[in-house]
């Protein structure tokens, strides 16, 4: 488009559009910047609101402690500055916060779905539950077990709302989340635009109509999805930080609706929907794995001795032998690295991953790929990985860190391949908590309710 010899580049408006993004951060020309803001096609507000409350413009945060006053050098005074989202770049009271309100992009209505498996009946009937509340516009639940095959029952819903000319956003807490499901989209959708965001992702161009993001990420969009689909959402940090909720709203236009998706509702989540849909059983029809207790007493005193205990060494000296991948959790990241040359020891390929690890996404490719027998992991690996023929121990599940939710999710990485749909799930303790005999109930529930029939 020309307007007055000034040419707007269409990448300027792909990239802006639905995003509140820092002017100087935005990666074009600074010309072309004031020009669309000289035409109003960029709206710019300040990046921290002092009424009727502090607040930041980007991450929505009004809580007093995550406000620091600096001496700011770009614009010589004393600033206000937001903590809660400084990652992303800092938004102080001088900071121009940039919104798209120019023309909007061209949005595509042919989105071909290449995907030709099948899904089985209780599947069918949730992807047909949800399709029927994405054309009526109302929120909706689907609760799954861990490997019902959640993903290829949206692929229904994306179909739909992508040829309808909507925008779409499936966010999920974790990045590793997002990087399992963005190769599979790629593939079913071999024609659409599709971005995937999270910490450190690299540049994307195109206007994409589908997005894969972290939940954090959201913070940087403002009214952009008609369509807010939410993976894992009991998920810590989703679960305990508010302002991410607040990022969900702000993130969809006024009218979108929003759809839930998890293995581990809780109740308050599932008293918000009128509208649910509930999977009991794996797309493989065989039973959940059950999680076994074993006494690991002193296990943290006898690492930070140099020795791995007898029952956690004789558990992976057998998944070496009979070469089965396995992940091994651990309750926080000191203990993680006391171990780790403890287990090298036993095999010099065995790796550990933690969430500020760079190397995290290569090392569970590693696993994925059989190119190393197993991971030490924290937490960070408790869902949105799927390994072939995993195994899974926990040590130290009584710890708080290890919440029902958490050990019914890693307990759901185990047996979800159809040719290896069983396998070992072994929670090493130091006493057996309330959280440890809930999970295991629940698994138990859901194989009754699954072969009842």
């Amino acid at each position: 488009m020309k307007y007055k010899g000034w040419l707007l580049p269409p990448a300027l408006r792909d990239f802006h559009e639905g995003r509140i993004w820092l002017r100087e951060h935005s990666p074009f020309a600074k010309r072309d910047i004031q020009h669309a803001i000289d035409k109003k096609y960029l709206h710019i507000i300040g990046g921290i609101q002092t009424t009727p409350r502090m607040r930041c413009n980007r991450c929505y945060n009004d809580k007093p402690q995550f406000f620091t006053m600096f001496n700011c050098s770009k614009c010589q005074q004393q600033c206000v500055y937001c903590r809660h989202c400084l990652s992303m770049g800092r938004v102080s009271s001088c900071t121009q916060l940039l919104i798209w309100r120019g023309p909007k992009a061209y949005r595509k209505r042919q989105h071909p779905l290449q995907w030709t498996s099948q899904l089985t009946e209780l599947q069918q009937q949730a992807a047909d539950e949800m399709l029927e509340s994405v054309k009526v516009g109302r929120c909706h639940l689907i609760s799954a077990v861990c490997g019902a095959g959640k993903t290829e029952l949206l692929f229904q819903s994306v179909h739909y709302a992508l040829e309808k000319g909507l925008r779409v956003c499936i966010a999920a807490p974790r990045t590793d989340v997002v990087l399992e499901l963005f190769p599979r989209f790629q593939r079913v959708f071999p024609k659409t635009v599709i971005h995937a965001y999270y910490g450190g992702a690299p540049r994307q161009d195109g206007y994409a109509q589908l997005i894969l993001a972290t939940t954090h990420q959201l913070y940087r969009f403002e009214q952009a999805f008609d369509v807010m689909i939410i993976d894992e959402a009991d998920a810590f940090p989703y679960s305990f930080d508010e302002t991410l909720a607040r990022a969900v709203k702000k993130a969809k236009t006024a009218k979108a609706s929003t759809y839930f998706i998890t293995a581990t509702p809780s109740q308050s989540l599932i008293k918000e929907f009128n509208h649910c849909s509930y999977i009991p059983k794996r797309y493989h029809n065989k039973p959940l794995p059950m999680p076994r207790f074993s006494s690991l007493w002193g296990y943290e005193k006898i690492l930070k001795r140099g020795k791995i205990p007898r029952k956690l060494k004789e558990w992976t000296e057998e998944r070496l032998t009979k070469k089965e991948p396995f992940l091994i959790f651990f309750s926080k990241v000191e203990l993680l690295k006391i171990a780790t040359p403890l287990f090298q020891r036993l095999h010099a390929s065995i790796l550990a991953v933690h969430a500020e690890d760079p190397e995290r996404k290569q090392k569970v490719l590693q696993l994925r790929n059989e190119e190393i027998p197993g991971l030490l992991t924290t937490t960070i690996l408790e869902r949105g990985i799927t390994i072939k023929n995993v195994q899974v121990a926990v040590v130290g599940a009584e710890s708080s860190i290890f919440t029902a939710s958490a050990l019914i999710q890693i307990a759901g990485r185990v047996g979800r391949h159809e040719n290896y749909a069983e396998g070992d799930v072994m929670f090493f303790h130091h006493g057996i908590t309330i959280a440890m005999d809930e999970a295991r109930e629940k698994i138990k529930y859901n194989n009754k309710v699954a072969f009842s029939q």
